[in-house]
């Protein structure tokens, strides 16, 4: 008769196996995905008494299957990891998405030179010298304008979004070809207190392949 390994036996095992190589054996292929999000996360569990945290960064497609992921190696961080996590792959005509992290000339230049894929990278005040060229811009101009509300997470919000081609205005990231500006109103719903955030999405997709309806996604 045999006996099923116990949850913690099952455990360690999981947590003993290098996450990268797991994804790619039960990866996705992204060659026929039309976007993939970049985006890192801690895993909840995996702290031990001499090791932190494991944390992952992962890519997974617009319809929320992983294609890979790897984890952050010690005294680095994500940034490090985006070229490694993405370089295997077919990713020609994608467009890759991430957080204000990634929001990195580098990984721009990457994107579009070596991988033939487009970029949409979000912007805040963690870069504050591209946040204050794109804070710049002549938004009375924009003429494209996207209102959208949602309730979730405790939270109600409000994003007015418009976007602007930048083409001629000067703009110092690597092939950006368009901006849009998200203004993201949220109220909590249990306290009611309100807050407002202003962040900027970058991309080298033009008006006609990114409208702001797909920027504020």
């Amino acid at each position: 008769m045999r006996v099923a390994p116990s949850a913690a036996t099952i455990r360690r095992i999981i947590n003993a196996v290098c996450p990268g190589g797991l994804a790619d054996l039960l990866g996705y292929d992204p060659a026929r995905a039309d976007t993939l999000a970049v985006d890192g996360k801690t895993a909840r569990g995996s702290r031990t008494d001499d090791s932190p945290a494991a944390h992952l960064l992962a890519a997974i497609t617009g319809k929320g299957m992983t294609v890979t992921q790897l984890r952050v190696p010690k005294k680095t961080n994500e940034i490090t990891c985006f070229a490694d996590l993405l370089a295997p792959f077919d990713l020609r005509g994608a467009t890759v998405t991430a957080d204000a992290l990634h929001a990195q000339r580098e990984h721009a230049r990457f994107l579009v030179e070596d991988k033939q894929a487009h970029y949409a990278l979000t912007v805040k005040r963690n870069q504050p010298g591209l946040y204050a060229q794109l804070h710049g811009l002549p938004w009375q101009q924009a003429t494209a304008k996207y209102y959208d509300r949602t309730t979730g997470h405790g939270r109600k919000e409000t994003r007015v979004v418009q976007a602007l081609t930048v083409t001629d205005l000067g703009v110092d990231f690597p092939h950006a070809v368009q901006v849009a500006r998200v203004v993201r109103h949220r109220t909590r719903t249990k306290t009611g207190k309100r807050s407002r955030e202003t962040v900027y999405v970058i991309t080298d997709l033009t008006s006609q392949q990114a409208s702001p309806v797909s920027t504020a996604m």
